[in-house]
């Protein structure tokens, strides 16, 4: 199902504050600051990845978790002057992260391009230009993996009830670390549910052929304003899955951009990425508590 977000319902959003929907917003700022942590990533090189651990507000004794992918421009806010650590993480980062930490989450949220060479990220329409060693479709959803691993490793986590979510360049790993190719009986080894943000959804033509199907339910959220990723390719990617019977839904906002869910003043100035963010959050939240519940 693809479920468009109207223009006139996206504003009257706005009514209500940002994040509004679930009671543990207020617990955010009680969220500790995240632990630095390294493990190993699963592809060939086994890259020792750097990670941040945000640590659940009042955590059940077996708490779920969520592995956060960063998109094209990295983990690390612009301004961080060469200075990569958990302090200057984005401010969207931080906020998702708090986010699933004040919902009784276990939050990773995973650097896969510094320990690569590439902290910094990537700039708007490189695309072409970026090595095979951050590929979307074929090393980045090893790190995934390798997040979801070491979550399971915690004892304080519920190692049945783990998410993934990405945004852009993240996002599209999101769809391809989801995607039902994997060997083994991936309902009970991988993740239980994803949530891709305006990804790009041509995987580099590998799901082409034979059509992409997820191993589990996915959630892709992206605005018809997108100036970096196609909107109707995105479409048309996750009607071709539903036809094949996948189990992925598309939300759509009328009139938000890449990125709408940028904290920042720049992009919620805009009503449009405003009201898709509320929207956005609450939906994430509703998505993962069904779908992350104990089963």
């Amino acid at each position: 199902m693809r479920i468009i977000v109207p223009a006139l319902a996206a504003l009257l959003a706005l009514s209500a504050p940002v994040g509004a929907g679930a009671p543990a917003v207020a617990q955010e700022a009680a969220v500790a600051a995240p632990d630095r942590v390294t493990f190993r990533s699963m592809d060939d090189a086994k890259t020792e990845l750097v990670a941040y651990l945000f640590k659940p507000v009042n955590p059940a004794p077996k708490a779920p978790a969520v592995v956060l992918m960063h998109g094209r421009a990295g983990a690390y806010s612009s301004l961080a002057d060469g200075t990569f650590n958990a302090e200057t993480l984005t401010m969207r980062h931080k906020y998702w992260a708090r986010y699933w930490a004040s919902r009784g989450y276990y939050a990773l949220v995973i650097d896969g391009f510094g320990p690569r060479g590439y902290p910094g990220g990537f700039a708007a329409g490189t695309y072409n230009d970026r090595p095979d060693s951050i590929d979307e479709v074929t090393i980045r959803p090893l790190d995934a993996y390798a997040g979801l691993r070491f979550l399971r490793s915690l004892p304080g986590v519920d190692g049945d009830r783990i998410g993934l979510m990405g945004w852009s360049n993240g996002g599209s790993a999101t769809l391809a670390a989801m995607a039902d190719d994997k060997p083994g009986d991936m309902k009970k080894l991988g993740f239980r549910a994803g949530i891709s943000f305006y990804p790009g959804c041509g995987l580099k033509n590998r799901f082409k052929a034979k059509g992409w199907k997820s191993y589990a339910p996915v959630l892709v959220l992206m605005g018809t304003a997108d100036e970096e990723v196609s909107p109707k390719s995105c479409d048309a990617f996750v009607k071709r899955s539903q036809g094949l019977g996948g189990q992925v839904e598309m939300i759509t906002y009328e009139g938000a951009a890449h990125s709408f869910d940028d904290p920042g003043k720049k992009k919620q100035s805009v009503p449009a990425n405003a009201a898709a963010t509320a929207d956005a959050r609450k939906r994430a939240a509703d998505f993962f508590e069904v779908q992350l519940a104990p089963r």
